[in-house]
């Protein structure tokens, strides 16, 4: 199905959440896609611009050349780098696009990349709030900003579930760091308890004792998804909870419990390279624990 009317979305960095949102769109119908990923010239980039060859996106040559003609951007780069993706396309962007900014970062750095873009586009302050892959663009999103009342009937005209969070850029991205205290956290400590009730020849009794305190939750499904996520993912992760413990300190609390989550997802990013646990990922949670345990260590 072509939808020739549809408007022209640019895809500023092309990695997990922009192929995924990108994919989900081009299942319905849209075609008018460019993306543009700092890694495109890159070997690196090799992947990245395969994926964007086989679901019909324009790959683009560079930044200005993504974002010089376009209705939308859509801003999917790593926490570190939100600000310069802005700052790549501020002096090329034309008529003020909408500029959804999906990256995973702090209210104050949405305010900075709010500001640097000023009037050259109307700026959305957009939180993913649930893993992006299975649903594409159909994700949940939260909008925030000036802006978020008049996308929010076009990104719904897209197929995108989204709900408005404030007028204020930076109240999305408040409520999207400050739970990921609580998800990410809760990962991090499944890492903790179920491989150190591996180890202690104790895993179907803590999980047992767990389900008498929290009925309602399968900690068997659970740990394996949490350690799954942060093996797959960890690095991005930490990347997010620097994001949330910078959250934290713009709101004068100190993250102790959120620095060493940082520390824990980043370990478990490097963990999850290693063959054995990739490898054991696909072989549910006791065979995952195993694999996990034995590439920690047992010491560090």
């Amino acid at each position: 199905m072509s939808r020739r009317n549809s408007p022209r979305i640019s895809f500023i960095g092309f990695g997990e959440a922009g192929q995924a949102i990108a994919a989900g769109l081009r299942s319905e119908g849209f075609e008018r896609l460019a993306a543009w990923d700092i890694l495109f010239p890159k070997s690196e980039g090799a992947k990245l611009k395969s994926a964007g060859q086989q679901m019909g996106v324009r790959l683009a040559s560079s930044a200005q050349d993504a974002a010089g003609e376009t209705d939308i951007v859509v801003s999917a780069v790593t926490a570190a780098s939100s600000v310069d993706a802005a700052r790549s396309v501020a002096p090329h962007l034309k008529g003020a696009p909408y500029y959804l900014d999906i990256n995973s970062v702090s209210p104050g750095r949405k305010r900075e990349t709010a500001a640097l873009l000023g009037d050259k586009a109307r700026y959305v302050d957009v939180a993913v709030i649930a893993a992006i892959l299975g649903s594409r663009h159909k994700t949940p999103m939260l909008l925030a900003g000036p802006h978020a009342q008049s996308v929010a009937p076009l990104m719904t005209e897209l197929g995108m579930q989204v709900k408005i969070a404030g007028d204020a850029v930076g109240t999305a991205a408040a409520i999207k760091m400050i739970r990921s205290v609580m998800i990410k956290g809760i990962e991090a400590l499944s890492f903790e308890c179920f491989v150190a009730a591996a180890r202690a020849g104790l895993l179907d009794e803590v999980t047992v004792s767990l389900k008498n305190n929290y009925p309602g939750l399968d900690w068997v499904k659970m740990s394996e998804y949490n350690i799954e996520r942060m093996a797959s993912h960890g690095e991005r992760r930490a990347a997010e909870m620097e994001e949330s413990a910078l959250t934290l300190r713009e709101l004068g609390l100190d993250p102790l419990m959120t620095d060493a989550m940082v520390l824990r997802h980043r370990e478990m990013g490097a963990i999850g390279r290693a063959e054995a646990v990739r490898e054991a990922k696909t072989r549910g949670r006791d065979a995952l624990l195993d694999a996990v345990s034995e590439a920690k260590g047992r010491k560090g």
